[in-house]
C-alpha cells in the first residue's frame, strides 16, 4: 500500500531587522527576554535546568479559579498540528494513518479553545523541564498509550528517548520504559485495561469475547510492584470492560456481566468499573512510598457507526460534531459519572496523606472528535491487515490536546505547591 505523508506550513512569522539608537535596543532585549517560557511553541534544543517560568499563571488568581479549561469548544487551527506521520518516526502504524492512504488532513486543523482563557500551546522543553530527574507512567489500557505516543511526537522536536524496557521487565510487548538521558526522565506505559487481577475464565481460549475473570478487590500485580516509584501516573481504563466478564469479590463469585449463566448473579457492566477504580485509588493510597501526582484521564469514547465495532462498523467522518450532532450515548456518561465520583472520594481521602488526584476532564471534549479515529487506515498491532478501529486515535490527531491538558494541569500543580508555602 502507497505511504502517504504530509507537509504543513511552518508555524511562525518572519521578521526584519532595523537598526535602533542603543538604549531602545536595550529595552526590546530586555523585554524580550521577559517572555515567559510557555508562549514559545517550539524549542530546538535542551535547556540547561531552570526555573519553569509560570508567571502569567500567578498573575490573576481570580482569572485562575474562574477558567475551566475543559469547558469550550473546537474551533479551527489553520496552522496545523506540532509535528506530522514524517517528523515523528514513533507513531506506531495503529494510530498512524496518513502513512495507511487517509485522504483528509482537516481533522488535525481543530485545536480545542476554553471558553474563558487560553489554553498554552505545548512547549516541550518546558515539559521536560518540569519532569527533569523524575518519572511518569501511564497505567491502563491500550488508549493510555496512545496518548504516551502522542506525548512522544510531541516531544520529539527537542529529544528523542532510548528504549530500555528490558531493563526492568521481560514483557516488553505490554510493559515498556522508555529513557530521555538529556533530563534524567522516565516514561513508561504500564499494561493493565481492567487495572485489577484479571484471568481467561473460557474454556475455548482467548478471543475478542471470551470470558474473563475479574477479581475487584485485587489491583493487578502487574503494577503494583513499580508504581511506588513514580512521580507522575495517569491512569485510564474503559472499553475491555464490556467483555463477558465473571466478578469477584473477598475470593467469591459475586456476579458476571454478559454471561447469561444460571444461578449467577447479572451486574452491570459499571459494577465492576466502579470497584475497579476504587481498588486502585486505595491500593494508591496504602503504598507508603508512593509520593506521585495521579492523574484519572476520563473515559474515551468510540465512535462506531452503521454497525458495532465486531460487524464492520466504521467512523469517517471528517469534521467535528456540531452542536445539533453531539448527543451522545447513555453509557458513555455513566462511565464518567462514575470515574468522577471515585475520584473525588480518592481526592478526599488524599489529602490526608498530601497525595493529589488530578481529573483530566477529556469526555465530553473527544465525543465532538468522531473525525480522529484511524477507521480503516490503521493497521492492528498483531495482525498484517487493516481493521476499522474507532476507539483509538490517530497521531497526529485530537489526541494531543490530552497532553496540553496535561501539562497544564502540572504546571497548576506547581503554582499551587508554591502558594501553600
Amino acid at each position: 500500500m502507497k505511504s502517504h505523508a504530509i507537509e504543513l506550513p511552518p508555524n511562525g512569522k518572519n521578521t526584519s531587522q532595523n537598526s535602533f539608537k542603543r538604549l531602545f535596543l536595550t529595552v526590546t532585549l530586555i523585554f524580550f527576554t521577559s517572555i515567559p517560557l510557555y508562549l514559545i511553541r517550539k524549542s530546538q534544543s535542551p535547556l540547561p535546568s531552570q526555573e519553569i517560568d509560570i508567571s502569567s499563571l500567578s498573575k490573576n488568581r481570580e482569572v485562575r479559579k474562574k477558567c475551566d479549561i475543559f469547558k469550550g469548544k473546537w474551533v479551527p487551527h489553520p496552522e496545523g498540528p506540532y509535528y506530522t506521520n514524517e517528523t515523528c518516526p514513533l507513531i506506531i502504524d495503529q494510530h498512524n494513518c496518513m502513512k495507511f492512504g487517509r485522504p483528509d488532513t482537516e481533522f488535525m486543523r481543530w485545536r480545542w479553545k476554553p471558553d474563558e482563557c487560553e489554553l498554552p500551546y505545548f512547549d516541550a522543553v518546558q515539559f521536560l523541564e518540569l519532569v527533569r530527574g523524575k518519572s511518569m507512567a501511564f497505567l491502563g489500557d491500550s488508549v493510555g498509550k496512545n496518548q504516551m505516543h502522542s506525548l512522544f511526537c510531541l516531544l520529539s522536536s527537542v529529544a528523542s528517548p532510548e528504549d530500555v524496557s528490558s531493563k526492568y521487565s521481560s514483557d516488553t510487548t505490554y510493559f515498556t520504559h522508555w529513557f530521555y538521558a538529556d533530563y534524567n526522565f522516565t516514561l513508561a506505559s504500564l499494561w493493565s485495561p481492567f487495572l485489577v487481577t484479571s484471568k481467561d475464565a473460557d474454556l475455548n481460549g482467548y478471543s475478542s469475547d471470551s470470558y474473563m475473570s475479574l477479581y475487584l478487590d485485587e489491583a493487578d500485580k502487574g503494577w503494583t510492584g513499580e508504581i511506588e516509584g513514580y512521580d507522575y501516573v495517569i491512569i485510564s481504563a474503559g472499553h475491555w470492560f464490556f467483555r463477558p466478564l465473571y466478578l469477584h469479590q473477598k475470593g467469591q463469585l459475586v456476579g458476571c456481566h454478559k454471561c447469561s449463566v444460571k444461578n449467577i448473579t447479572s451486574l452491570s457492566v459499571y459494577h465492576g468499573y466502579r470497584m475497579a477504580f476504587r481498588t486502585t485509588f486505595r491500593t494508591l493510597l496504602s503504598l507508603k512510598s508512593y509520593k506521585g501526582v495521579t492523574f484519572l484521564r476520563t473515559f474515551s469514547p468510540a465512535h462506531f457507526e452503521n454497525a458495532d465495532w465486531d460487524k464492520g462498523g466504521n467512523c469517517l467522518r471528517t469534521r467535528p460534531f456540531t452542536n445539533q450532532e453531539r448527543k451522545s450515548d447513555d453509557y458513555i456518561w455513566e462511565f464518567y459519572l462514575t470515574q468522577v465520583e471515585e475520584v473525588r472520594a480518592a481526592k478526599d481521602e488524599g489529602r490526608k496523606r498530601g497525595l493529589q488526584f488530578v481529573l483530566l476532564n477529556t469526555t465530553e471534549i473527544m465525543w465532538l472528535r468522531p473525525d480522529g479515529h484511524p477507521s480503516q487506515f490503521g493497521h492492528s498491532r498483531r495482525r498484517n491487515e487493516t481493521v476499522n478501529d474507532c476507539v483509538h486515535w490517530c497521531l497526529p490527531g485530537p489526541i494531543d490536546i490530552w497532553n496540553e491538558f496535561l501539562l497544564y494541569m502540572m504546571k497548576m500543580g506547581v503554582l499551587k505547591g508554591r502558594e501553600r508555602k
